[in-house]
């Protein structure tokens, strides 16, 4: 017997009986168990499966038993990182506009005007690009950070839907080579010398649109390759990419924005592309694609609350290989994805997506003006303000991080984001008030803002979402997951087109009215938890009276 599939014709069938599968102690789905030149996920002997990245198809053929020998903690590691990766670049092609702001329209009496110039000597805006180079720079800043935002929050309705019915391999690969394309052509504006509005306007709608490819895909992955368990921490430590790809972007951006700014966006551009072939070639979707056993929430036969006990004499793994056996046989079976009604019927799914919408507002409205806030209040240099901002990305990590790991341990997520979000209100009501005081004072007060304020945007996108999108209501389809976390981060990408937006046309009237904005909304995205907040202190009330029960027995 060999693994994998010959391209040679099926042999005759054999008199003797098939070989036995392997005991329930394997740990991985043997490719022999499944009929000739025929995979249970629909791949193809000659082409790969259809999840499995371009450089793994021969592994995914079969390329000999010790491979699959091998522990899956490495494939789930790798598709961990590998997503990580991928998510950072998305976000680091978003940041440079932050900070390339204060470069559009700046004040060029401070500046010496170059020998060779031929701006007249009244000219106070000849170091300004335009059209951001009159009085309503900033309602025309805002308009362009609209049009991208505005665009990703429509397109990722629709987004979740298609990364369903899609392979994510393509889906992804696709969505970041159009991405890199749109990020660099913004800052080819520069040396085209275009200073028409509609040209920036259109790239930031194109640029929106395709993003949302990344993200409901790579909560998907995720969620395909992890269980329930550790998720919390596991996914507030990944979910570190956002920071990390705002503080990558920041810094890239920053090396030239004093000089040539179009490299703040085509540098950015580039690396986003070459991860997008990257992922190509290397991204798996299904731990089935490299016989590795699934999570519990993706088992057919999963666990219900009403299943008699006597079917609990077999094992998960035989149940994996079971299912598996009968999913060759029978791929009708497979579950049907969900639809938009159905996914907005689970529980939690209307309130986490309503919270989102203002916690999003928040977190980036200092994503996109923070620099410039900064620059204006502060009044540091363009690369000095986008430097200083990054402080609010590492305290996003540092929140993230916490809050998976608190929630993990109280078992209550809306309880943990309530807190955090109460948290936030007074601290950038002070960061505001006494955060320029020094340089001590703000990068302080930045890292405690950026961890409150991030630290529920964090949670609510990853486990949350992956909590909902596998839902013990779907009985093990884990096909809403996509879908889930569309409607999730899609409502609060209204926010987060708002918020800017918001900013843009309240900063003119001066920036503790931006702050009372703010904190308005941190406000209405604890209030709208409640309800949840109510279950979950029932639940724990609930948990303690059954122990101490125990205990006196």
């Amino acid at each position: 017997m060999t693994l994998g599939c010959s391209p040679s014709p099926s042999p005759p069938p054999s008199p003797h009986p098939p070989p036995q599968l392997p005991p329930a102690s394997s740990s991985f789905l043997p490719v022999s168990s499944f009929p000739p030149c025929r995979r249970p996920w629909g791949g193809r002997s000659d082409l790969g499966p259809r999840g499995c990245g371009w450089v793994w198809n021969g592994l995914c053929g079969g390329s000999g038993p010790d491979f699959f020998n091998s522990d899956c903690t490495t494939f789930r590691g790798f598709i961990l990182l590998l997503t990580f990766f991928i998510y950072t670049c998305y976000h680091m092609s978003r940041k440079p506009i932050s900070v390339v702001k204060s470069r559009l329209h700046q004040n060029c009496s401070e500046l010496i005007e170059p020998t060779n110039d031929s701006h007249s000597i009244n000219d106070t805006t000849w170091c300004d690009w335009a059209p951001f180079d009159k009085n309503n720079y900033k309602e025309l800043l805002g308009a362009v950070d609209n049009a991208f935002l505005v665009a990703y929050a429509i397109g990722m309705f629709i987004s979740g839907i298609f990364g369903e019915r899609l392979p994510l391999r393509y889906y992804l690969s696709a969505g970041m080579l159009l991405s890199g394309l749109f990020t660099s052509l913004f800052g080819l504006g520069y040396f085209w010398n275009i200073h028409m509005l509609w040209y920036f306007v259109l790239i930031q709608i194109c640029n929106g649109l395709v993003q949302t490819t990344g993200w409901p895909s790579v909560v998907t992955c995720v969620g395909n390759w992890f269980g329930k368990g550790k998720r919390g921490l596991i996914m507030g430590i990944w979910n570190s990419h956002t920071s990390v790809g705002n503080i990558l972007g920041s810094l890239i951006a920053g090396v030239w924005v004093n000089e040539q700014w179009g490299l703040s966006f085509v540098v950015p551009g580039i690396i986003t592309a070459a991860m997008g072939v990257l992922t190509f070639l290397f991204l798996i979707e299904y731990p089935e694609d490299v016989d590795c056993t699934p999570p519990q929430h993706h088992a057919s036969g999963g666990l219900e609350e009403n299943q008699d006990p006597e079917d609990l004499g077999n094992s998960p793994k035989e149940s994996s290989l079971e299912s598996a056996t009968r999913g060759s046989k029978e791929p009708s079976t497979q579950p049907a994805a969900i639809s938009f009604l159905g996914a907005l019927r689970i529980p939690g799914v209307v309130e986490f997506s309503l919270c989102l919408l203002f916690a999003k507002l928040v977190s980036y409205t200092f994503l996109y003006w923070l620099p410039l806030y900064i620059f204006n209040v502060a009044h540091f240099s363009a690369k000095q303000a986008g430097d200083l901002s990054t402080l609010f990305d590492v305290g996003g990590i540092i929140g993230g991080i916490m809050a998976g790991l608190i929630s993990d341990y109280t078992n209550g997520r809306a309880t943990t984001c309530c807190v955090m979000l109460i948290l936030a209100a007074p601290m950038m009501f002070l960061y505001n008030s006494v955060g320029q005081n020094g340089i001590t004072n703000s990068v302080v007060m930045l890292i405690i803002c950026g961890a409150l304020v991030n630290g529920p945007y964090a949670l609510i996108t990853t486990a949350v979402s992956a909590d909902l999108g596998t839902h013990q209501s779907l009985k093990g389809n884990a096909k809403a997951l996509s879908t889930v976390t569309a409607i999730i981060d899609g409502t609060g990408s209204i926010g987060a087109a708002l918020g800017p937006l918001l900013a843009g046309l309240i900063s003119p009237t001066g920036w503790n009215n931006v702050f009372y904005m703010l904190i308005s909304a941190d406000i209405l995205a604890c209030l709208l938890l409640c309800r949840l907040v109510y279950k979950e202190i029932l639940a724990w009330k609930s948990f303690l009276s059954r122990d101490r029960g125990y205990k006196e027995i």
